[in-house]
Formats: C-alpha cells, structure tokens, sequence
C-alpha cells in the first residue's frame, strides 16, 4: 500500500517533573518542563473506509488499546467523519520508557487527520481532544520546550533550548505509570525538585542552570525499588553526561552533552550492560 501522509511523533524528556497532589478528579496535579527529541515513529497514513492500524518494530495492540487507533477512533466520533483512515505505525521510540511514545503517535494520527480529513480544527481544539487520550498527548501536539501543568492539558511554550545532545539509557524492563504514582502517594514529605528555578533558566536560555536543576519527584519512588536505574546515571555522569536524570515514570535515563557528536562518541564508551542506548538530540517543531 502506498501512503499519502507521513507524520512524525516525537518522543519527549521532562527536564524537571514534580507533583503537587492529587485533584478531585483523582488526577495528580504536575507541574514540569517538556522538552522533545529527534528520536521519533512515524506514522503513515491513507485514507480508507474504516480505521485499520498496523503497527511495525513493536509487539503492541493494532485496535482500541493502542492510543494512535484510539485518537483516529475519537477524532471521527467527535467531528461525525463519515470515512475513515489506513494507518501504519513504525515504532522507533522504546515502549514503557517514560518518553511518551504513545502519546506521541496519538498527537500525529489527530494532526495528521485532521489535515487528511480536512476537518480544520484549530490546535486549541485538537489538544482538548487529545487531553481525553491521555494527559501528555496535548505537549506532543505542539512539541518544542513546553511548561505543562495541571494533568497535562495545560500547555505553555517556552523559548527553545540550545539543541544538546542527549543519550538515553533504558534498562530491559518496563514500569507502570499509574503504579509509580501510587507509590508515590504513600511518601509523607518528598523532596521537591527547583521547578521554578528550571523555569527561570529555561527561558533565560541558560543551559548550565538548566542542567544545575534536572529534577524528578518520582525518583524517590524508582530509584530504591530498581538500583540499577542509579547505577545507570551513575554511568552516564562518568562517560561525560553534564546533567542526568530519569524521564517521567521512567525508567529510561537521559544524559545531557553539547551536542549530537558528542553524544555519540560518549556511547561508544559504554560497555555492553543490562540496558539499550539510542543517542538523539533536542527538536524544534520550526524546524521540521
């Protein structure tokens, strides 16, 4: 089948990542600082009768628990579509990773059909779409540097970062979110990581406060249950890393360098371990 669409979906780091509690809605209330990466799927997209999924380079579900199939699946319902959409995921981002790759192939299937369809829904729209999918789909809609808060659905870009370098580590094992923030309940008084210190530094531009204030709340939780995730950034700090820390729920480790070359020559330093390496860099939606 040929494709006439090609959307890519981005995977995301937190450079900070702290909760503030539980809401009413039994949401936790977070507040961090999201930041994309080259690292993407793509996904490829038809028009057709019906919404069929195929996905390529991972072992996922090709229908309603998948969030691409389940973002095209709402999209129809809320816009009354009357067609509907081949569409191939080729997976590249690890799954269970605290990188948002689902997340981010739901933002590029309603992106892309919205465009397909020619629906014209403004992003407003398609991000209070996307907030129902799950709660970084509205970030991975607009990409770039973002302040996100709330559960997810309130979206603030920031001026972009110097685009570092980054390696990710991800131990062969994947964590349940929503057990993370369960344990992370029963803490009685978490640190706090700098968040408006990383907010100042982010919008100063200031690279070297950015990486002096890298923090997740959440590693208070993961790092006692699975020592290998400090033994982790313990290894990416000595082949050179100037900052490092957990993504999101985890347990995918990033490490910071200048740039994309540097990046890649710090990997080749890393001995054949108990996790996969990929080496990326910082993304820009401007310039796709």
């Amino acid at each position: 089948m040929i494709f006439n669409m090609f959307v890519k979906a981005y995977a995301k780091i937190n450079l900070v990542l702290d909760v503030l509690g539980t809401r009413p809605d039994r949401y936790h209330e977070l507040v961090t600082i999201m930041q994309t990466l080259d690292l993407h799927d793509v996904v490829e997209i038809d028009e057709a009768k019906e919404i069929e999924l195929i996905v390529e380079g991972a072992d996922l579900p090709a229908g309603p628990d998948n969030l691409a199939f389940r973002a095209a699946d709402l999209l129809r319902r809320r816009t009354g579509f009357a067609g509907g959409a081949n569409i191939k995921l080729v997976k590249r981002i690890p799954l269970a990773a605290g990188l948002a790759g689902g997340s981010a192939d739901a933002a590029a299937v309603l992106h892309g059909l919205n465009n397909l369809w020619g629906l014209g829904m403004a992003a407003s729209e398609l991000e209070a779409l996307g907030a129902a999918i799950g709660s970084d789909v509205p970030f991975c809609l607009r990409g770039g540097t973002a302040l996100v808060q709330g559960r997810g659905e309130k979206v603030s870009p920031l001026p972009g970062l110097t685009s570092l370098g980054v390696l990710l580590a991800k131990p062969f094992f994947g964590l349940s979110t929503a057990q993370v923030y369960r344990l992370y309940d029963d803490i009685v008084e978490p640190l706090h990581p700098d968040s408006h210190g990383m907010l100042r530094a982010v919008c100063s531009g200031d690279v070297s406060g950015v990486v002096a204030r890298l923090g997740n709340v959440l590693e208070q939780v993961i790092l006692p249950m699975h020592p290998e995730i400090r033994e982790i950034k313990e290894i990416l700090a000595a082949i050179g890393a100037s900052g490092v820390l957990m993504s999101g729920s985890g347990p995918t480790v990033f490490g910071l360098f200048d740039n994309k070359a540097v990046a890649l020559q710090a990997a080749e330093e890393i001995k054949i371990g108990n996790f996969r390496v990929w080496v990326t860099e910082f993304n820009k939606p401007e310039a796709d």
